[in-house]
């Protein structure tokens, strides 16, 4: 076989075979956040964390073969009324103390549909919170964005993976307070996803 007909085969063997890359969600910019809410019959419990780290492998080749785990340090969780974060941190509710992380540990990925650089899919894994941990399953979408990781952080060259997602959860499924004032704290909790990972450049 001639040496023309080598070098593009090699090529594309090395865009089939490249490895994942492994980006970074602790934000050093502090603005990747969590938002929550709770939607009660005679109260709205409106909250966000900004407390996100967490690691995620993505190949912008295959997109679907993606896990990873997000973490949110539960301490970083906050409401505007600062009796209401006082009862949220408590022994009563999420006990931070005892319980420091909420997280989300995804293990597989259905329903992949990749247009350009974004990727619809269901992400399923293991959501803990409160000690307790279920499989669930989110709808997100990952958008890679390839060398722009020094807009979002100066003087830092790589590529930027970034997440949403959208999703309920019920906190009597997690034995926080269960069947308990659920006229002023939904047992349903709507969860609202949205972060960046760094892969920089080596």
């Amino acid at each position: 076989m001639k040496l023309t007909h080598i070098i593009p085969l090699l090529t594309l063997t090395t865009a089939v075979y490249a490895a994942p890359q492994s980006f970074d969600f602790k934000d050093p910019k502090g603005v990747n956040n969590a938002v929550f809410k709770l939607d009660a019959p005679l109260e709205s419990i409106n909250g966000s964390a900004s407390g996100i780290s967490g690691n995620v492998s993505f190949d912008a080749e295959n997109p679907g073969a993606t896990t990873g785990k997000v973490v949110v340090a539960a301490e970083s969780l906050t409401v505007p009324n600062p009796m209401q974060k006082e009862h949220l941190h408590s022994a009563n509710w999420l006990d931070v103390a005892k319980y420091p992380e909420i997280t989300f540990e995804a293990k597989s990925l259905a329903n992949v549909k990749t247009t350009d650089n974004v990727t619809t899919a269901d992400a399923t894994g293991i959501f803990t919170l409160h000690g307790v941990s279920k499989e669930i399953t989110v709808p997100i979408k990952l958008t890679y964005l390839k060398g722009k990781l020094s807009s979002r952080v100066p003087k830092l060259e790589g590529d930027l993976l970034v997440i949403r997602g959208n999703f309920v959860i019920n906190r009597n499924d997690f034995n926080i307070q269960k069947g308990q004032s659920e006229d002023k704290v939904s047992p349903t909790i709507d969860l609202s996803l949205s972060i960046a990972g760094a892969s920089p450049t080596k």
